[in-house]
């Protein structure tokens, strides 16, 4: 086995709340990615009633902490739409609420931000972690 733990930083950028109103969401906190070299971010849904709700993660990334801008889709590893919850006429535990789902970030920018965009169902929890790897100096404390 590899060592994942002294190698990786974990930062909570959404901590766990209800998503909130409608159309605006949650906005993550701006994270530093500087001495790491590669970054995931992990989005988690809670419980969701509305069938028709979407969640929608946008990824951001700047130079600076003032001029986030929206990532081109070659900056990710997987899609913004993959890691959100689509509208489901059934919601299924694990599929499409109460569930946890991963992007990566492999553009160049030093300043990432996840947040996470609702069409309904403002008292859904949500959370997302930064998970920064690949550390130029470990241990990482943790």
């Amino acid at each position: 086995m590899r060592d994942l733990h002294n190698n990786v930083d974990i930062i909570a950028t959404i901590k766990p709340v209800a998503v909130g109103t409608t159309g605006t969401g949650q906005s993550g906190d701006v994270i530093d990615t500087r001495g790491y070299d590669a970054v995931e971010f992990s989005l988690s849904y809670g419980a969701i009633t509305a069938t028709a709700a979407t969640f929608t993660p946008v990824i951001l990334h700047g130079d600076v902490t003032g001029t986030m801008t929206s990532c081109a889709d070659d900056d990710l590893l997987g899609t913004e739409a993959a890691a959100g919850i689509a509208a489901a006429a059934t919601r299924v535990d694990g599929v499409s609420e109460n569930v946890t789902k991963r992007i990566g970030y492999i553009g160049g920018k030093r300043y990432v931000q996840a947040n996470i965009v609702n069409t309904a169902t403002a008292a859904t929890p949500v959370a997302a972690n930064v998970i920064l790897h690949r550390a130029h100096n470990a241990p990482v404390a943790t």
